[in-house]
Formats: C-alpha cells, structure tokens, sequence
C-alpha cells in the first residue's frame, strides 16, 4: 500500500485500453495505437494542469510484449505522476508484475487524502471475459472490511478492466465480468464505496446499478459502437478521463476526447 497527500481535491486521471505493441508501428484495426495515444498525451498535457494518481485500467498492450509494457511506462513519466496498472484480458499479468517492479506501478491499494483506491485484477488468461479468482475476491472482500474498520478512510473507489455489468451491444453479453452480481453483492454492504470505474468496452458510460455508480472510459484507441447486434466500431474519437475526489465524497468526472486529427481505422471490421 501507498500513501499520498496532496492539495484538495484529489485529481486522478483515467487512461485505458490503450492496446500498444513492442513495436511503434502496431496498429489495431488500422488504427497506429502508439500514435493514438501520443493524441492523447497531448490534449491530457494540455487540459491537466495538475495529477496527483493515474488509473490505468488494463488491456495496456495488445501483445503483452515487456516492451509495450516499458513504452507505457515512458508514456506516463511524462505526465510526472504516480499510476497503478492493472491487466486486461490482451494483458499477460506476470509481464506487467515483472516491468513494473522498479517503477512502482503495481500497488494495488493507495489512499489519497482520506480516499482509497483499490485496484483489481479481473483478467482471466486466455479468455476475453473478466472474472473475480477466489484469491481476488477474498482481497477485494478484506480490503473493504479494513475501510469500513479505519476511521482514517473516508471514501473509496474501485478499479478493474472488465465490464461488471451487461455491455450494451448484443456481441458484448459474453465478455463482461462473469462474476459481476457477485461482486456487486459484496460491494452492497460497502458504506464507503462511491463509484467503480472501468475500462474494456472503449465507451463512455456513466449510470448506477444496485445503487452504485459506474464509470467506463473511452480507449486511447478505437472506440465500440452502442447498441448493436454485432461488432462495429463507433466514429467518436480516442480520450480519456479526469475524475476530482471531494472530502466530502462527491465526485466530478469529465471525458476528455481529442479533437482536431483524423484518426484512421477499419470501420468496416466485423471484430478484432
């Protein structure tokens, strides 16, 4: 576990899917995810006059090569914050514990003005759909008994890859968190849980299911269209998202999408 203080409130920033390769001319459905990114680097350097932690919420490379990883990692020493990643279901999560050791970014648990985060692997080697492992939701149930004991933690959040909740799209009803009516069973009894937040289905959501927020954030990359049958890619533009945590609990969250650069992809794709 890390602990940081900073200036009210705490500026947290959530990058996603951002599928790299080892090598920078990796492209995923056409689209070149190193440059996508740099597009987004740029707006994010533009908009973010201060970071105190970056989220970032897995599928980081797409062929979960340790030079993706390190490229990555490069990546976020620009922004001159902190970050944890967790892997996504491109991921190989021995990959990312070993490439992240020295620079710090495997933390799990961090807590930030009163907030704690709390970050999990939902991944499931070789398969597209997430779940909870028993070993993770054994840590996810005693990191929210130890909240609920600690006078010190006001309010948490928590992160994953996965969808917990249905996708919005016939072709996604498969590859969200199979677990998922479990998890939100256990974080029921949470009095200190404000939102969750994810990544997975390159979408912009914000809605609550059993009284709980959730957010999904768009990818660096391509981005999903909604409500389809089938696999298609939507026009919108690659981003990210900036999330300001209150003392008191509250939330303000916004996507930020890059504007102004014509992003290249194959729009006619049946899947990836």
């Amino acid at each position: 576990m890390s602990s940081h203080t900073v200036q009210d409130p705490v500026h947290l920033v959530q990058i996603t899917d951002t599928h790299l390769y080892g090598k920078p001319t990796g492209t995923l459905l056409k689209m070149n995810t190193h440059d996508s990114l740099t597009q987004v680097m740029r707006l994010l350097k533009k908009n973010e006059t201060r970071i105190d932690y970056i989220l970032a919420t897995g599928d980081v490379a797409q062929d979960a090569s340790p030079e993706a990883y390190r490229h990555f990692i490069d990546r976020m020493a620009e922004l001159d914050a902190p970050f944890s990643w967790i892997p996504g279901n491109h991921d190989k999560a021995s990959v990312m514990r070993e490439v992240g050791a020295d620079a710090g970014c495997n933390e799990k648990l961090v807590d930030i003005n009163g907030w704690r985060l709390i970050f999990l692997n939902s991944s499931v080697e070789g398969q597209v759909h997430g779940k909870l492992s028993a070993s993770e939701y054994a840590f996810l149930k005693t990191s929210l008994t130890e909240v609920e004991q600690d006078d010190s933690v006001a309010h948490c959040l928590v992160c994953m890859h996965h969808n917990p909740t249905k996708g919005n799209s016939g072709w996604m009803k498969d590859i969200g968190l199979q677990n998922g009516e479990a998890f939100f069973d256990l974080l029921s009894s949470a009095s200190k849980l404000r939102t969750v937040v994810y990544g997975h289905v390159h979408q912009e959501l914000d809605y609550e299911h059993r009284g709980i927020r959730c957010l999904c954030t768009p990818s660096t990359c391509i981005q999903f269209k909604p409500f389809v049958t089938n696999f298609a890619l939507d026009k919108l533009s690659p981003g990210y998202r900036s999330l300001l945590l209150h003392a008191n609990g509250e939330i303000e969250t916004q996507v930020h999408r890059v504007e102004g650069f014509a992003f290249n992809a194959d729009f006619g794709s049946d899947g990836y």
